[in-house]
């Protein structure tokens, strides 16, 4: 018998004495475990007569609890989560819930109603400053039913659903407030610039706010580390002229699969970078992966896109490339079939240059690109990858991807594979393939100083030139052993 049983069970016993009003001496008795005997409750004794007090108080709370959870279902906590164009409530529930929500004005507000449920938890924690939430107030409602009012300080639209529970979380009523578009400031339009334009790279961080991705060994989580190896290769390609770097996600907040990839498209990218960070029941799983999109995944995202066409203004080919909504399907499942080809084929060389460079600071968990049908991987347009930078479930690369100094290191080696890429094949209107066109891209210098991480095969990936040729001309061992200043000859 468990203890919250047994104090149940004694208030009960307590509960049944006086309400029948026999006298405590001889009706209030505790049963004593183990040794077959009876006890007065409570005992002349003025320090039991306060420990049994303090028992029957305890219990009472307990018993409450229970009694409340079984009529009713709980709200026991509330997460809330900024992005740039919504803000995001999570209720964490004990069950499954009905609810219903309704918008008011003057002033305005937002009214959500939860079926027969009660708040055991509290709001006054929230952080409200920079949403349009003023303050959120809740009540009983008909007796049974919960009712929360959000005040608002601007018109919002909203949307609410169910989540089912996860690893990290129960039950959970998300709510989502879209920000007020007709009060955001619009934006400049620009002329388009005459001359060369930067290459634009777009970096997703995977997952993020209520998903955190897998869990880490020892303690962290997958979004965390994705954002931070994120903003490093954002750094690396700002430094770097030709380039232009697109966070997709800046922050600790979820952003829908589908949206991801728009926002590359939004921002006109030349290439898609997810990075994630893999995870694993079995914990000696290990070593980095990259993932291109599989043929049955861009056959079935073919399919999607003449289903919308008719709907779409979206164009295939980027800027001045060609619209489907005005071509019948036939011709438009053509010219999708030929831009899908073709991305893919970019997607598996950026791929493998990435996967190169990987394999130089990290053991790799397939030697060669992977294919798969993930969503994010799926614009018509935009060669696109996926990274696992590691097994997060593995306390070795568990720790490293922790580290500040890997992260480092990741972002530097999936930044020298798509920048070789792209110096080898630049789209035609950047200022790389001027450069190329000029015989002024710096592709190979004639002398390289070998820096603290760097392998002689990511080396020779860099600079698009075989192992065996950088081993000749430096007269190097198979071994491949190098050390940090040590000056090699980069041959033509």
């Amino acid at each position: 018998m468990s203890q919250r049983t047994g104090i149940v069970r004694r208030i009960l016993k307590t509960l049944s004495a006086i309400f029948t009003g026999k006298k405590a001496s001889a009706a209030l008795y505790e049963e004593q475990a183990g040794e077959g005997r009876v006890e007065p409750v409570f005992a002349d004794n003025r320090r039991r007569f306060v420990k049994q007090l303090g028992i029957l108080v305890v219990g009472f709370s307990v018993l409450k609890a229970q009694v409340a959870e079984a009529v009713y279902k709980l709200i026991k906590n509330v997460r809330l989560w900024r992005s740039p164009d919504k803000t995001r409530l999570v209720f964490d529930v004990s069950d499954a819930v009905e609810h219903n929500k309704f918008h008011l004005s003057n002033p305005s507000r937002l009214v959500i109603d939860v079926d027969g449920a009660r708040l055991s938890g509290t709001f006054s924690g929230l952080q409200l400053k920079g949403t349009p939430i003023q303050k959120i107030r809740h009540g009983s409602r008909n007796q049974n039913d919960l009712r929360i009012v959000l005040d608002l300080s601007e018109k919002v639209a909203s949307e609410s659903f169910l989540l089912k529970p996860n690893a990290t979380y129960g039950h959970r009523l998300v709510v989502d407030l879209f920000d007020d578009e007709s009060r955001k400031p619009k934006p400049v339009v620009k002329q388009k610039p005459v001359g060369f334009r930067d290459i634009v790279v777009a970096i997703d961080a995977g997952h993020g706010g209520e998903d955190p991705g897998a869990i880490a060994y020892g303690g962290g989580y997958e979004k965390h580390v994705t954002l931070a190896i994120a903003k490093e290769l954002a750094a690396l390609l700002s430094r770097e002229k030709g380039f232009r770097p697109v966070l997709v996600r800046t922050g600790d907040y979820y952003i829908d699969l589908r949206r991801r990839t728009q926002i590359a498209r939004d921002s006109k990218a030349d290439l898609f970078i997810s990075i994630h960070a893999d995870g694993f029941k079995d914990r000696r799983a290990k070593g980095a992966s990259v993932f291109a999109l599989s043929r049955s995944g861009a056959t079935s995202e073919t399919a999607r896109w003449l289903a919308q066409k008719e709907n779409a203004s979206d164009q295939i080919g980027g800027e001045g490339g060609i619209s489907l909504g005005d071509k019948d399907d036939v011709l438009a499942g053509v010219l999708l079939d030929l831009s899908m080809t073709s991305t893919l084929s970019s997607s598996l060389e950026v791929g493998n240059k990435v996967l190169a460079n990987m394999g130089g600071i990290n053991r790799l968990h397939k030697k060669q690109v992977e294919q798969a049908g993930f969503v994010v991987l799926k614009s018509p347009d935009i060669p696109s990858i996926l990274v696992e930078t590691g097994f997060i479930t593995n306390p070795e690369e568990a720790r490293k991807l922790k580290s500040s100094n890997h992260q480092k290191m990741v972002a530097k080696a999936i930044f020298n594979g798509a920048k070789s890429w792209f110096y080898k094949k630049p789209p035609p209107d950047t200022l790389v393939a001027k450069w190329k066109q000029d015989g002024t891209l710096k592709a190979r210098p004639s002398r390289y100083v070998i820096k603290p991480g760097d392998t002689l095969s990511e080396i020779a990936d860099q600079f698009d030139i075989s192992m065996n040729d950088l081993r000749r001309v430096n007269r190097l061992s198979s071994a491949n052993n190098i050390r940090v200043g040590q000056v090699l000859v980069i041959p033509n």
